[in-house]
């Protein structure tokens, strides 16, 4: 029997680009990479205009302990380093470097020469710090920081394969393509933590998928399979673990408080990256979809690179989209800018027309909807409320800190309020209180 959770929603799944095979675009003519792409504090530029870089050198670091190193996803020289914008809508410095195609590779790029038996947990801490690893189905909580967390408290790791978003499948074709190479970051990371029991949870609309890890993964001691129901949104760690425990994680508490840590499929083989090969992470795997897409896809590009020349490698604009949305449909952010730079947290591209996001005048209409497919058992419409008045207490008193962002609300909401959008503002009005 499929494993699943309390809540949650049934959505078109749209999964368009699932036998798309990931393909590699020709380089950029440049990069704009951002300095902040995780949780912590922004990275501090280590490098100067004019000066020539190499693929993975390190461009940009903070000792701060939620912070993740970045490196140069391409090889020439450094234009400029300019404030501007983001896609989260606050400042960031970015850094712009012009590719000169030489492909050079930065000569601190080597593989570990230990086995993973061999390595202590420190060791696999320290190459994960200093390959700027995070996680990366969109939270970009640095890895070296969950492992710190997890170490004396986790008794079981669960690699996250749910990619429960409709329209995404780049954890899916990542799966299917470096199946071996995933279960290999796995097993250090099982190392890292001290952990000899792992699963890797992936939802049952990826048959294909699960047949290859089974295979792979029979006769096994450390790591197993474990098929969970599709659901929205059966990918959030608060979701997974309740799927295996039917315990909820508290406010506040960390999945180790349970006894879990959980890691992305895509960190994984970004582990597995950062052992075998040296190379930090410097590109990701990225979905383009939607029905302003002319021949949607999986592509593999650096961090940095445009949006639009991504765009432009799957043929362009069928039609004008009316939103261009970083992520999937539910959690994503609408970008204003189609030359947005891809970081370590951008799964996918959707470019989506008016026949997609059409919405009236919106109106709540007090039916409950929203409370009863809230997986955090919120009350989603009080939250709208208040912070459309501006009344943030009241929105932290009814628990406005526990949501976790999945939308569902705003989905189901038949008189078409954007309930997380609400949220979100309250939620940032708060800690700019603090």
């Amino acid at each position: 029997m499929s494993l699943t959770f309390r809540g949650g929603i049934h959505l078109p799944e749209n999964k368009n680009t699932d036998q798309c095979t990931i393909t590699r675009p020709r380089e950029p003519a440049y990069i704009r990479v951002p300095m902040s792409q995780h949780i912590g504090l922004a990275c501090i530029p280590v490098v100067k205009p004019g000066e020539v870089v190499s693929k993975g050198q390190l461009i940009g670091e903070n000792n701060n302990g939620l912070s993740a190193c970045i490196h140069a996803g391409i090889a020439g020289k450094v234009l400029r380093i300019e404030s501007a914008i983001n896609q989260n809508g606050r400042r960031d410095d970015y850094i712009v470097i012009e590719n000169d195609y030489s492909g050079a590779v930065s000569p601190d790029i080597k593989p570990c020469e230990k086995k993973i038996s061999e390595l202590s947990s420190d060791e696999i801490i320290d190459t994960v710090r200093r390959a700027g690893i995070v996680g990366m189905g969109g939270a970009t909580f640095p890895t070296h920081a969950k492992i710190k967390s997890a170490i004396g408290k986790a008794q079981k790791l669960i690699i996250n394969c749910a990619e429960c978003e409709p329209y995404l499948t780049a954890n899916h074709r990542l799966i299917a393509e470096n199946a071996k190479d995933i279960i290999y970051g796995a097993k250090i990371l099982l190392k890292a933590c001290g952990v000899t029991t792992g699963y890797i949870a992936i939802e049952d609309n990826k048959p294909d998928a699960i047949a290859d890890l089974k295979k792979l993964l029979k006769g096994d001691s450390l790591l197993s399979v474990k098929v969970l129901k599709t659901k929205y949104p059966q990918g959030d760690e608060r979701q997974l673990i309740y799927a295996f425990e039917h315990k909820e994680l508290p406010a506040g508490k960390l999945p180790s408080d349970l006894g879990y840590v959980v890691f992305n499929a895509e960190t994984c083989f970004a582990v597995y990256r950062a052992f075998s090969t040296g190379m930090p992470v410097t590109e990701r795997v990225v979905t383009v979809d939607g029905d302003c897409i002319v021949n949607p896809g999986n592509v593999i590009v650096p961090i940095g690179t445009p949006f639009s020349d991504i765009i432009n490698f799957c043929g362009g604009f069928s039609k004008r989209p009316d939103r261009i949305i970083s992520g999937g449909p539910m959690m994503g952010i609408a970008q204003w800018d189609e030359n947005a730079p891809v970081t370590k947290g951008t799964a996918g591209i959707l470019a989506l027309s008016k026949d997609m996001y059409h919405r009236e005048i919106p109106n709540c209409i007090h039916c409950g909807r929203c409370v009863g497919v809230c997986p955090m058992h919120l009350m989603p419409c009080y939250f709208a409320a208040y912070s459309k008045i501006n009344d943030y207490e009241s929105c932290d008193a009814f628990g406005v800190k526990s949501c976790v962002e999945c939308g569902c609300c705003t989905y189901v909401c038949p008189g078409n309020i954007p309930i997380i959008q609400y949220i979100r503002i309250a939620k940032s009005k708060l800690t700019q209180k603090k």
